[in-house]
């Protein structure tokens, strides 16, 4: 709970002054406490004493450059997230954040030069923090009251191009913050034992969902992700079944996404719940698959339908020669095992062919579309449909 005495800190190093003040008074105006400084000394001293929250740093400066700034804040431990910036090659800034990461730093999506208001705007809102305390104390209670809505993320179906399905993404509208993002308090749905509750309220309003869109001929399938927590509850399969009888939804017409990690972790308990909620018809997803270390044993072991491959590896595979061939692996993998395969993060139709070709069965990302509310999944849906008649005709 440390952290709770700390406001949103934003340290910026660049060598463009006029770039520093537009970023200072876009950070300014999102709530954020700003430094900006073109000197290295000063930035590393910052950084230490300081605790900024969000780094964003400039690799090609006169006086030094920002590999050798990742290494000393590396080096320090620092916690803040950082964000590499530059006008450089993108293959240049591809190397900088996995050498970030590989020192231990948290490393977020790096920005081209010259960067847009806009997107600066969205990501710093996105590092924006809530006190956990009051974090804590406020989420049971929008649980109960319905402060917490859905996104869907539209997904396309690889051989008919069609969109078949969706993930269902949990928000929360707080009352006085605003709409905090999942990752700031499923963690600690997890951390405080009401991940349960959490899981609950997700999957009544998604199997809803799905039986609204099925009565208006809407045949969408919907993901709901679930937590490695989730899985200690024995009682999970017939909860997950109750909210789909109570909707009027069959659970065949939904799929629970469990990321790698939670996934493989062996026991008995594990392999009960899951087989359980296969046999009742569900359909079960390994989430971020390629970030975890999971292995065949277990992944043979285990009563999953789809596999998901993670989103760094598909949003690189068109420009990294090795991401395309672990994207390749895993889909024979897939396809080996009798699983479905599932590409999250495609930003590109040349991606998306890619992995059309390379038999990928459903593709989701930025470039078919970003989560949005229910009503326009249909139109996304009435779009793709109106487009692969087009192309017939």
């Amino acid at each position: 709970m440390a952290d709770d005495l700390f406001g949103d800190r934003l340290l910026m190093i660049d060598d463009e002054p006029a770039l520093g003040n537009i970023v200072k008074r876009v950070a300014q105006s999102s709530g954020f406490e700003v430094v900006f400084t073109q000197d290295p000394s000063l930035f590393i001293n910052t950084a230490r004493l300081w605790r900024p929250t969000v780094i964003l740093l400039d690799l090609k400066m006169p006086r030094t450059d920002g590999i050798q700034l990742l290494r000393t804040l590396a080096s320090d431990k620092c916690s803040a997230r950082v964000i590499v910036t530059s006008g450089a090659d993108a293959k240049v800034l591809e190397s900088a954040m996995a050498l970030g990461r590989e020192r231990g730093l948290l490393m977020d999506e790096a920005m081209q030069k010259p960067i847009r208001v806009e997107a600066l705007r969205d990501r710093l809102f996105g590092f924006k923090r809530v006190s956990k305390l009051q974090l804590s104390a406020d989420l049971t209670k929008a649980i109960a009251t319905n402060q917490l809505f859905l996104e869907y993320q539209p997904k396309l179906n690889g051989s008919t191009r069609l969109i078949t399905s969706a993930e269902a993404l949990v928000r929360w509208q707080h009352p006085t913050q605003g709409v905090i993002p999942p990752d700031q308090f499923i963690a600690l749905a997890e951390e405080i034992g009401i991940i349960n509750r959490l899981t609950d309220w997700v999957m009544a309003a998604a199997a809803a969902q799905a039986a609204r869109w099925r009565a208006a001929d809407h045949p969408i399938e919907v993901a709901v992700n679930i937590s490695a927590r989730d899985i200690e509850d024995i009682d999970l399969p017939d909860r997950m079944e109750e909210h789909c009888l109570a909707a009027g939804i069959d659970p065949e017409f939904m799929t629970l996404e469990l990321t790698e990690t939670g996934a493989m972790r062996e026991a008995v308990q594990m392999m009960d719940v899951l087989t359980r909620l296969r046999i009742k018809g569900f359909k079960l997803s390994i989430d971020d698959f390629g970030t975890g270390y999971s292995s065949l044993v277990q992944l043979q072991k285990m009563p999953f339908s789809e596999i998901k491959i993670d989103k760094s590896f598909v949003m690189e595979m068109m420009t990294n020669d090795s991401c395309r061939v672990i994207v390749e692996i895993i889909l024979d993998l897939a396809r080996k095992l009798g699983l479905s395969s599932v590409a999250e993060g495609v930003e590109s139709e040349a991606a998306l062919n890619a992995l059309i070709e390379m038999g990928c069965n459903t593709a989701q990302g930025y470039h078919l579309s970003r989560p949005i509310a229910a009503s326009g999944v249909t139109d996304v849906r009435s779009e793709f449909e109106a487009a692969r008649k087009k192309v017939a005709a």
